[in-house]
């Protein structure tokens, strides 16, 4: 049997982010790091300048998305039980491990992320 050069017939290990669920339902890319939902869990990866680190959140320990539209820098927010969150004010938006800040450009995506967990939160009751 031949074998060819970058060919593994293993089956590949999740990366420390990542997920062993299939595609993504929605993937977005922001400024401080990428979101992707699958049909279980939220997954937060960060940008490289990030002070905070990668992580995934399954469905059921969300209790509710807070998408803002700011006039400059606007965020999603993913409120999770147990967790934290950082509020926003006048002149500025939360800065938390659960909020990724994103400009007019990445708003559809941001709502298409925010609808997807929106309708995944009654599905796993």
């Amino acid at each position: 049997m031949a074998e060819f050069s970058g060919r593994n017939d293993e089956p590949e290990e999740p990366s420390a982010g990542g997920s062993t669920e299939s595609e993504p339902l929605v993937t977005c890319e922001f400024q401080d790091g990428t979101i992707r939902v699958y049909e279980n869990t939220v997954h937060i990866e960060r940008s490289a300048r990030s002070k905070f680190t990668d992580k995934a959140i399954p469905i059921e320990q969300i209790v509710d998305v807070v998408y803002s539209k700011r006039l400059v820098i606007s965020y999603l927010q993913i409120h999770q039980s147990g967790v934290e969150t950082d509020d926003e004010n006048l002149l500025s938006t939360p800065v938390d491990e659960n909020t990724l800040h994103f400009g007019h450009g990445k708003r559809a995506c941001a709502t298409r992320a925010a609808e997807t967990i929106r309708s995944r939160l009654g599905s796993t009751a």
